[in-house]
């Protein structure tokens, strides 16, 4: 059972430009979300219809990955035009209107941004490949004659992240730089055109109305001068950089100190009574328009670069989703993320799941060291309760957190997904990246009963389980004990608390070992990661728990993997 007390009345949101340093931020995957017109595929008429649930589940924002048109070799992330919607998610009188009334509802809307590489099918590529060698097209890419007699080998050793060369040779013998697929060729960021079209982009993005953008591979963009070799590891220090010669290249800084100059222009969007979206000048910082960065980096000092006074707002925290349940190992990284980001004033960020890692569920129900991407189910019972457990620590961390939707349904991965039915790009290459995607992006169920679970009138583009239905929204709605009804009560907790959401520090307290215990404003949280009930002295009186809690005489039991929320 879990702890249960009378809900607070949530706040009204807050409409403060700097309402990202405690936000709760919720990604929605377009395809998997809910499908409004019954194709099989989610699209923005189902998002739009489902605003009100996300109101009501009690997130501040929304982040929707890319819905560009786009060929789809790689769902989306390779983008053919940034200026428009794909047929398959609808088009932008349905971008427009689902602003509107995501700000009517109090909701922001932050949107994916691809800068590293473009769709093969985008205009510029076509055209480069049209026009041949010496073509001013070829410039904003990463052309280059091969090696060897005939120039049949790549100009440098680089391999794909999803696997094989990440070059790929044109008819007329030049190679072209893909560090994803080969649909997905890099932009050269020296070139000046490709700088000016972002700016441009996001000058268009942010006329629609959107709140902010979610930079993928923001690592990515700038490259190692003359792209060399990778060579060995000693040949990578010299080279300054002790990760690859194409990330975390110190020329991405200049473009993101731009684009803040960009978001500067524009006012924050004025989240008053419904029906309103209207601007409204507050005449502070950025007007509260965010950059988020997708910033893989080998150390949380060097995310926090990212992250200056004047670039990015928010840099996904991969090293904390990467931690396992281990109090010990969880500490580190709390400790370590929020020293690197206090000198920057930049809220550090928290994130369990997302479209591209196993869910957290299926993660913690297997034995750790086995990575973020799996094909296992392991112990469900198990994941679900360490799953439950995370997000109540995760939600009491200092600064902002991130939902992957579904999680607060408890989803696990779907990990037995037919091969045949599987679509991520670097499972069908069968190198690279582990390819098993696919199962944390099955449509997620609405309804206990129909078709494909109430996610739209026909079926779905990924199969979902048997079983799945009694995961739904409407399953677990009013269920006391259900994972949805502990997320809604704990965003709501979250809300009333003034120990909880921003700030930069917290205080640890004495514990027993595979315990954490910490303090902020008013507030104590306690995790107790073992897999054994544990008694501690009892901090106050319990708020919310994953599991029933007893307090007596001052004392309280922690049942194994169950976090608890005190006042004091």
């Amino acid at each position: 059972m879990t702890q249960h007390l009378a809900a607070p009345t949530a706040p009204a949101r807050g409409t403060h430009p700097d309402w990202w340093r405690d936000a709760v931020i919720y990604q929605v995957y377009p395809r998997s979300f809910a499908d409004g017109n019954g194709d099989g595929m989610g699209d923005l008429a189902g998002i739009r219809a489902r605003l009100p649930y996300l109101r009501d589940l009690g997130v501040d924002a929304v982040w929707l990955s890319p819905f560009y048109s786009s060929p789809q070799a790689d769902a989306g992330y390779d983008v053919a035009d940034y200026r428009a919607i794909d047929p398959m998610f609808g088009d932008l009188h349905d971008a427009d209107a689902l602003l509107r009334d995501a700000h009517a509802l109090g909701l922001r809307v932050i949107v994916d941004l691809v800068p590293n590489h473009s769709s093969d099918r985008h205009d510029w590529f076509r055209r480069a490949l049209r026009e041949g060698p010496g073509s001013p097209l070829r410039e904003r890419y990463h052309f280059r004659p091969g090696k060897g007699a005939d120039g049949e080998l790549p100009p440098n050793d680089w391999e794909s992240i999803f696997g094989g060369p990440a070059w790929t040779r044109v008819e007329d013998g030049e190679w072209y730089l893909h560090l994803f697929a080969p649909e997905q060729p890099d932009f050269n960021w020296e070139h000046p055109a490709v700088r000016d079209e972002f700016r441009s982009i996001l000058r268009f993005w942010l006329d629609m109305g959107v709140d902010g953008f979610r930079v993928d591979v923001a690592h990515g963009l700038v490259k190692a001068e003359g792209l060399p070799d990778i060579g060995t590891h000693d040949q990578l220090k010299l080279l300054g950089n002790d990760t690859m010669p194409f990330f975390d290249q110190d020329g991405v800084h200049e473009i993101y100190r731009s684009w803040r100059g960009v978001l500067a222009e524009y006012a924050a969007n004025d989240l008053g009574p419904a029906g309103s979206s209207s601007l409204k000048d507050r005449g502070q910082g950025t007007g509260g328009r965010i950059l988020v960065a997708e910033a893989w980096t080998p150390t949380v000092e060097r995310a926090a670069a990212y992250v200056r006074p004047d670039e990015m707002h928010q840099a996904f925290n991969f090293h904390y989703l990467g931690t396992y349940w281990d109090a010990a190992e969880l500490r580190a990284v709390i400790d370590a993320s929020l020293a690197a980001m206090r000198p920057v004033g930049a809220p550090a960020t928290w994130v369990l799941s997302n479209h591209d890692v196993t869910r957290h569920t299926t993660r913690f129900a297997n034995p750790p060291g086995l990575g973020t991407q799996l094909r296992t189910a392991g112990d469900r019972e198990l994941g679900l309760r360490r799953a439950r457990a995370a997000t109540l620590l995760m939600l009491a961390l200092p600064g902002s957190a991130y939902i992957y939707q579904g999680e607060e349904l408890g989803l696990p991965d779907v990990t037995d997904l037919p091969d045949e039915v599987r679509q991520d790009p670097s499972f069908i290459r069968a190198s690279g990246q582990d390819g098993f995607r696919d199962g944390c992006r099955v449509p997620i169920p609405w309804t206990v009963d129909g078709p494909s679970h109430g996610f739209g009138a026909g079926g779905s583009w990924l199969p979902q389980p048997a079983g799945w239905g009694e995961l739904s929204v409407q399953a677990q709605t009013g269920d006391p004990d259900s994972t949805l009804e502990l997320y809604r009560r704990a965003l709501r907790v979250r809300r009333t608390q003034p120990g909880l959401g921003a700030g930069d520090s917290l205080e640890w307290l004495e514990a027993p070992e595979g315990v954490l215990a910490f303090r902020r404003d008013g507030f104590v949280c306690t995790a107790n990661t073992t897999g054994s009930a544990v008694r501690m002295p009892a901090p106050g009186r319990v708020l919310l728990a994953n599991a029933a809690v007893e307090a007596v005489d001052g004392k309280a039991e922690l049942p194994a993997d169950t976090t608890v929320w005190w006042a004091v």
